[in-house]
């Protein structure tokens, strides 16, 4: 009966445990780094090198940590670690944006008929309560940073700033007063900015409506006994009619019509006649009366279909032919080119509804004044249908804007706000744009300047009470007080007692605080809050001791385009006439995989919360993720998604437990692999290197370096290479595909499997296997540095398992630098692999055909028509194809044939070899297995 040599064998041994549970094992690591202050250690250790920022954009504090807002953290984490790790100090000083209409939505919503000072003592509670919140959320998903110390848009310094930039505002004479339709929320009863709205599909009642004419400089017969057809998708805005516009270079026809008996004279567009009567039904009776361009309109007066009201015909270039008549209904008070146009001819600016969206008397119709104007909709097309006025209704299907935190459509409406002047600031912002800036992904350069060339001048001023007041004030006169020096006395005051101060002085004894006459009176509106966060280059990183003006890097989802991005740009045109950040780095949205959006906001009925995820799976496995996808485009996510990376995951941490069970006897002295252009032997397998072996001094010893050795080092400094770049190209999937491939096909398939038989049966101090442990050494602890940015608690917890580390974080350490080791190893396996290949199919048919049970009893004839073969010894051949009986033959072809080997089985390394049986001591041992268990025996 054969003996059991299992305790000869070098088997691996780790406490490395293969289940993660990383959910349960992950707060450990948060409590040590916390507890060994891991952050300030970091920056400690990189003190004096090359500094990088990225500039925290601030989430806002309601809410949970959704996986939106998990995404776009655990990024520039990624961002962070890996500069740190490339050798830069990289401080992290997270932020949260504090003030504006989300949370004083939902304080007003759950406690009504609160003074201002009330709300705004609610709102900071509530704030400070997710600030909380977030921040334990962020910490979990294992973000580093200075947790202790984040900016917040409501402190009072921080406040001050916001106060001080806006008084450089009013010096530029950037900021101004008027009166103009824009976006405004009726369920919030506030201005809003574009970056606060967001469009959603809905079905409209569409109206043709026409307008008689009673004459004009150049009307005709024909044209006097018709009228000019308008179509428009909101009939609540008729009531605020004042024009008509047309294109002065398009061809407009009166034409007659007919319909169930009765006829119409009408005048619209040539090229729309047939549109227009598929929509109403009317059908044209012969051909045109006249025809003429739409200049020949200008001036014509016409009748207002259902008010005693005078309406005129105007030219105006945003005509289009695309929908309608030709012919568009102006209301100067509800939309921003009918603004300019009624401007231009000197029209009142009429807007008869109030800021709850309900018309007032000023409609001129009585029965609907206090009616919600979206529900006033069906009675204006009865009003007209009452009044002969109507031509066709249609269902209109169209994007529509709501607001974003009321989620109610907007209306435009003409209202009395401060402004400031985007055309002062748009050319340069525009060089600055392409100029000064590194877009990624490069589309984002198109994105921001599209949305600088389209947008009109920014409403920033706000009908609520929890922000920084808007610092207006009014002289006994009424008129309005806009004083740079008053702004930073005031700006000073904030700073030592707080933006409340504002609402709890009376305009008396603010005015005296302030150096004003006494009987000058204070606004009541506050600042729109993306000047709140547009300043924080100011107000964080130009005043910050660890961080810089201009920052390296902001990076933020692709919303940001027409919001934080662009807010921060245009206030540091206006502050500093250049761009606040160098790379602007753009990430897309968290969608399901039907594509629907994930956020805060929406209603999305999975679980959304990060936590969510995080408890159930660990926060590396949502780091693993974000690191997986080209977060370019918009990112995929689903539970399905995360049980695949599970597979992942696990290969890599068995991966690393492989790799730290088989060091465990090496002395954990530092090694040095050879290099390129060190002693290596062209045509040898073996290379030998000074390094230690076991009970040895360093230097002393020498290691015995196969092909496969070799071949695993140069593979190792591709992916180091591969992994940097990426890393300092900001593509984070790379690394993660790289890594991947290397721990899935170069370790576990490839060197570990080779290497097997070594490690476990060589005798524990011989060359080759200590030549490999040095290999594996090398390469876990590069593998521990190039993860530590994605899996930033399974790095940790190898290196910190590893005997070759005497204590510290992984998260001190650098990347490895990459050594030019050349590609000669990685050619020659590459064809050891193809010949591979022929043995194993040709072992498989030996399988099949019932001639050998497994590969180590198979006897192998090679037809090798490769050079590789004639330079290494075909015991290193037979492990490198994990056999144990082969003979090579050269040939034109490659080819393999397979018998049984008449060799006997080694009880101990299981290979079938031909001094199986010849020894007295051992007869079921190979001559190496009897002499590592001799020595054993020996040394007991």
């Amino acid at each position: 009966m054969s003996q059991n040599y299992k305790d000869t064998l070098n088997l691996p041994r780790t406490d490395f445990p293969m289940k993660a549970n990383l959910a349960a094992r992950e707060p450990e690591m948060l409590g040590i780094w916390e507890e060994t202050r891991l952050y300030q250690e970091i920056q400690k250790s990189r003190e004096g090198r090359e500094l990088f920022v990225l500039h925290d954009g601030p989430p806002f504090a309601n809410g949970d940590v959704h996986m939106g807002t998990a995404l776009n953290k655990i990024l520039k984490d990624f961002v962070v670690k890996s500069q740190t790790m490339l050798g830069k100090r990289a401080p992290y000083v997270p932020g949260w944006d504090c003030h504006g209409l989300p949370i004083e939505y939902k304080v007003v919503k759950e406690s009504r008929a609160l003074s201002p000072l009330e709300i705004r003592k609610k709102c900071e509670a509530f704030a400070r309560k997710f600030i909380d919140i977030q921040r334990k959320q962020f910490k979990r998903l294992g973000v580093f940073g200075d947790w202790e110390h984040p900016y917040l848009t409501m402190d009072p310094k921080y406040e001050a700033e916001i106060l001080r930039a806006f008084a450089v505002f009013v010096e530029e004479g950037l900021v101004y007063e008027a009166q103009k339709p824009v976006f405004w929320s009726t369920g919030a009863q506030t201005a809003l900015a574009e970056a606060e709205v967001e469009y959603q599909e809905r079905d409209d009642t569409a109206v043709y409506v026409k307008f008689p004419v009673l004459g004009g400089a150049r009307s005709s017969n024909a044209l006097a006994k018709a009228s000019i057809a308008i179509w428009t998708t909101t009939p609540w805005t008729l009531p605020a009619n004042l024009a008509i516009a047309v294109d002065a270079k398009e061809n407009y026809v009166v034409q007659e019509f007919s319909r169930n008996g009765t006829n119409e004279t009408l005048v619209l567009a040539e090229k729309i006649l047939p549109r227009f009567s598929a929509a109403t039904g009317l059908q044209p009776v012969g051909k045109p009366l006249t025809s003429f361009p739409g200049a020949n309109l200008e001036g014509i007066k016409t009748s207002h279909p259902f008010l005693d009201r005078e309406v005129p015909v105007f030219t105006a270039g945003f005509v289009t032919m695309d929908s309608g008549t030709g012919a568009v209904h102006i209301a100067p008070g509800h939309g921003a080119d009918d603004y300019v146009l009624g401007m231009e001819h000197g029209l009142p600016i009429l807007s008869p509804v109030d800021d709850h969206g309900r018309f007032t008397e000023e409609a001129g119709l009585p029965n609907l004044t206090g009616k919600y104007v979206f529900d006033a909709n069906p009675n204006i097309v009865a009003l007209l249908r009452e009044r002969g006025m109507l031509l066709g209704e249609e269902n209109f299907h169209h994007s529509y804007p709501y607001c974003w935190r009321s989620k109610t459509p907007i209306i435009f409406r003409n209202v009395d706000q401060f402004f400031i002047r985007i055309d002062a600031l748009r050319r340069r912002a525009l060089e600055a744009i392409h100029n000064e800036v590194k877009w990624i992904p490069a589309w984002g350069e198109n994105r921001i300047a599209g949305t600088v060339e389209s947008r009109p001048d920014w409403v920033i001023s706000r009908q609520r009470s929890w922000g920084v007041p808007l610092p207006v004030f009014y002289g006994k006169d009424g008129k309005v007080i806009l004083d740079p020096k008053i702004i930073r006395k005031l700006a000073d005051l904030v700073a030592q007692r707080g933006s409340n101060i504002w609402f709890e002085l009376d305009d008396a004894a603010l005015a005296k605080e302030l150096g004003l006459p006494p009987d000058t009176t204070k606004g009541t509106d506050t600042i729109d809050v993306w000047i709140d966060s547009g300043v924080s280059h100011k107000a964080v990183c130009a005043l910050h001791p660890e961080l810089r003006d201009p920052a390296d890097m902001y990076l933020e989802a692709t919303d940001q385009h027409r919001g934080w991005f662009q807010s921060s740009l245009m206030t540091s045109i206006a502050l500093n006439n250049r761009a606040p950040y160098k790379i602007c780095v753009t990430h897309g949205f968290v969608v399901d995989l039907d594509g629907k959006k994930i956020s805060k906001s929406g209603t999305y009925e999975k679980p959304t919360a990060a936590d969510h995820f995080v408890g159930r799976y660990g926060a590396d496995l949502l780091r693993l993720w974000a690191s997986s996808i080209d977060y370019t485009t918009d990112v995929p996510f689903s539970e399905e998604i995360f049980t695949r990376l599970g597979d992942t995951y696990r290969r890599i941490r068995n991966t690393l437990r492989i790799l730290l069970g088989n060091l465990y006897d090496l002395t954990p002295h530092p090694t040095r692999s050879p290099s390129r252009g060190e002693s290596e032997n062209d045509s040898a397998s073996e290379t030998s290197i000074l390094s230690p072996g076991r009970g040895e001094d360093e230097g002393e010893g020498l290691l015995a370096f196969t092909l496969i050795d070799r071949w695993i080092l140069e593979r190792l400094e591709e992916v180091i290479a591969v992994c940097r770049s990426a890393y300092e190209k900001f593509e984070f999937h790379k690394v993660y595909h790289a890594l991947n491939q290397f721990c899935a096909v170069d370790l576990s398939s490839l060197y570990v499997d080779i290497t097997k038989d070594r490690m476990y049966c060589d005798a524990p101090d011989s060359p080759r296997r200590r030549a490999t442990q040095a290999a594996m050494r090398e390469v876990f602890d590069a593998l521990c540095r190039l993860l530590a940015p994605v899996l930033v608690f399974t790095a940790e917890e190898a290196w910190r398992h590893s005997m070759a580390k005497s204590g510290g974080s992984i998260h001190l350490q650098d990347f490895p630098e990459v050594q030019d080791r050349g590609r000669k190893s990685i050619d020659q396996v590459e064809e050891l692999l193809r010949l591979r290949g022929v043995i194993g199919q040709a072992i498989e048919q030996a399988r099949q055909e019932k001639l050998i049970g497994n590969t180590l009893e198979a006897r192998v004839v090679l037809n090798s028509d490769s050079d590789v073969t004639d330079g290494i010894p075909k015991e290193e051949l037979e492990e490198f194809f994990i056999l144990s009986d082969l003979t090579i033959h050269r040939a034109n072809q490659p080819s393999a044939s397979v018998t049984k080997t008449p060799y006997k089985k080694c009880a101990r390394c299981w290979r079938h070899r031909p001094t199986v049986g010849t020894s007295k001591a051992h007869p079921d041992l190979c001559d190496r297995c009897e002499s590592v268990v001799n020595g054993m025996t020996k040394s007991k």
